[in-house]
């Protein structure tokens, strides 16, 4: 009578065993849900508003292009009252950043005042261009694409941005040219170049600094959230009901639906680990 010898997990050796065979300690090395990160609704529902914002960056800027379409606002004067809101907006980031432990150098601030500078003047020069760039194409073809780039805005912006650059260069790409897109469908320079100012601010200069808000003070995070979602509601509505109350139901969802929906789906995750695993090599302490 031959006795086997006994099987070893190995391969550099040959063995009285087929080579799909494993003994019954296989299945004891079986781990479940090792990395798995548990959530709290609170938690998901304070993330959430990242994204509700940035929803309601963009439904602010299809605001301000009603505004200038039907002549509610003059551009001149929406040119007037962004910049101002962009100069307070700098003031505080940079009380911000010094509160984060950074401080703005005298070279910082004429750098950023050069680049602002820069893109006001090409922005102004490059508007009567802008104004006449898509006569060729139909109005619907217009409102389709920037559809489309706004979509490709919410959808690319990196909402774990860290650190005090641009959250997502082709997010930024995406709402520069859904600006030039409506801005060809208004009247003037002035409002091109109004247009395409105010999507920078929004989608540039707005969000760094509520990304310095959300980590320096969370609470006026939240509250500066509802304050701008209440914004864009009365804003929207005075255009179009059915743009107010189809905003209103995203941002319901977005923020209070889907959260407590992840909460309910948790417990369902069912990561396994084990030797069938591709094997890693951990690196010396």
């Amino acid at each position: 009578m031959v006795t086997k010898r006994p099987w070893r997990k190995i391969l550099y050796e040959e063995q009285d065993y087929p080579d799909n065979y494993v003994d019954r300690s296989f299945l004891e090395e079986l781990r479940k849900n090792l990395h798995v990160c548990t959530y709290d609704y609170t938690t998901l529902l304070f993330e959430s508003t990242s994204i509700t914002q940035q929803i309601s960056s963009i439904g602010i800027f299809i605001t301000m292009f009603f505004y200038m379409e039907d002549h509610s606002i003059s551009a001149q004067i929406l040119w007037l009252m962004m910049s101002a809101l962009t100069i307070i907006g700098y003031i505080c980031n940079v009380v911000l950043t010094t509160w984060l432990g950074q401080t703005l150098s005298v070279a910082t601030f004429l750098q950023h005042l050069k680049t602002c500078l820069l893109f006001q003047g090409f922005s102004a020069t490059l508007s009567p261009v802008l104004v006449s760039l898509t006569e060729t194409i139909s109005t619907d073809t217009i409102y389709a694409m920037t559809t489309v780039m706004l979509f490709a805005n919410l959808l690319f912006y990196n909402y774990n941005c860290n650190n005090h650059s641009v959250p997502g260069a082709l997010s930024l790409n995406a709402a520069i040219f859904a600006s030039v897109c409506l801005a060809s469908r208004l009247h003037t320079t002035w409002h091109a170049f109004t247009t395409v100012t105010t999507s920078f601010q929004l989608f540039a200069l707005w969000p760094v600094l509520r990304q310095n808000i959300k980590v320096s003070h969370p609470r006026v995070h939240t509250w500066l959230t509802l304050f701008v979602a209440v914004i864009c509601i009365i804003g929207l509505g005075s255009k179009t009901i059915v743009g107010a109350v189809l905003y209103t139901l995203i941002i319901f969802l977005v923020t209070f639906i889907f959260p407590a929906w992840f909460c309910s789906l948790q417990p369902q995750k069912n990561n396994i680990y084990g030797p069938w695993d591709e094997a890693v090599i951990s690196e010396p302490s």
